[in-house]
């Protein structure tokens, strides 16, 4: 056996994807001890604050799990709110549902906010890659007197309860929260869990898919105990889910009507002062 061959440290295919999980998370191994070196970011003053102005109500909108409308709902809900009212999605660029949304582009803000023009609606996105969900920059201050600012979360609910930021602060604070779901059995036990983690009971809930009375059998059984609360109290509101939007995701083109007709059935829902 040559000395190159026997020199070679044999790495595994599953070793190669967790390192590489590794680097993109920031943790890095060195030498023969894969735990004992972790990088650090920076945090202390340079983390991000942010404190609604005199008269802005937020709303903040969370996903129980990935890819199940969230976005669509917080636009939706932009859109039939009064002006004047403005869509912050939170997430890392590469993960974003209304780049192609917006119908007039503003350009980046000074802050690093990416804006633009949707009917009375500002939306506003981040410009950044972001691996942590406290690399989300603060939302620009608002020139408005009864700001509404609809946050469209975009991380897990545990990734926000877990670290302190500004989002988590928000979050927790918000005038109106509102946690999206589908309306299948494991979309059911995800939002169970997202509702035990908030531990907030007026959380109102919208959940997509069909009509809770054509639901297929089986799922509303799988319901735990806060969402059958929600249910029973009438914190639930049906949003349909359209094909159209499955398939190509938002863009310029107007959101179906039923769907928006739901957000305005929701957006009665949360009670928001208008004071």
């Amino acid at each position: 056996m040559s000395a190159a061959t026997t020199s070679r440290p044999a790495v595994s295919v599953d070793e190669l994807k967790r390192a590489w999980t590794a680097v993109q998370a920031g943790d890095f191994r060195t030498g023969t001890d894969r735990g004992a070196a972790r990088s650090q970011r920076p945090t202390g003053p340079a983390d991000p604050e942010w404190i609604p102005a005199a008269g802005e109500r937020t709303i903040a909108v969370l996903g129980s799990a990935g890819t199940v409308g969230t976005s669509t709902v917080a636009l939706a809900l932009g859109l039939t709110a009064p002006d004047p009212v403005r869509v912050i999605e939170c997430c890392s660029a590469d993960a974003s549902s209304m780049a192609a949304a917006s119908t007039a582009e503003l350009g980046l803000h000074t802050s690093g906010w990416r804006q633009g023009k949707r009917d009375h609606v500002l939306l506003e996105r981040t410009s950044e890659h972001l691996v942590h969900v406290d690399e989300v920059p603060a939302p620009t201050p608002t020139e408005t007197a009864a700001q509404l600012t609809i946050l469209d979360i975009g991380w897990n609910p545990s990734q926000v309860l877990a670290t302190g930021c500004w989002l988590k602060d928000a979050t927790e604070a918000a005038d109106a929260l509102v946690v999206v779901a589908s309306a299948t059995v494991p979309g059911l036990r995800r939002l169970e869990a997202a509702l035990e983690l908030l531990g907030n009971e007026r959380a109102v809930v919208a959940l997509v898919g069909p009509r809770r009375r054509r639901w297929p059998k089986g799922v509303e059984h799988s319901a735990g105990l806060l969402t059958r609360r929600a249910l029973e109290a009438e914190r639930c509101v049906e949003i349909p889910e359209d094909r159209g939007l499955a398939v190509t995701g938002l863009d310029s083109r107007p959101i179906p009507e039923p769907v928006v007709d739901a957000a305005r059935h929701l957006l009665g829902h949360l009670h928001l002062s208008h004071d």
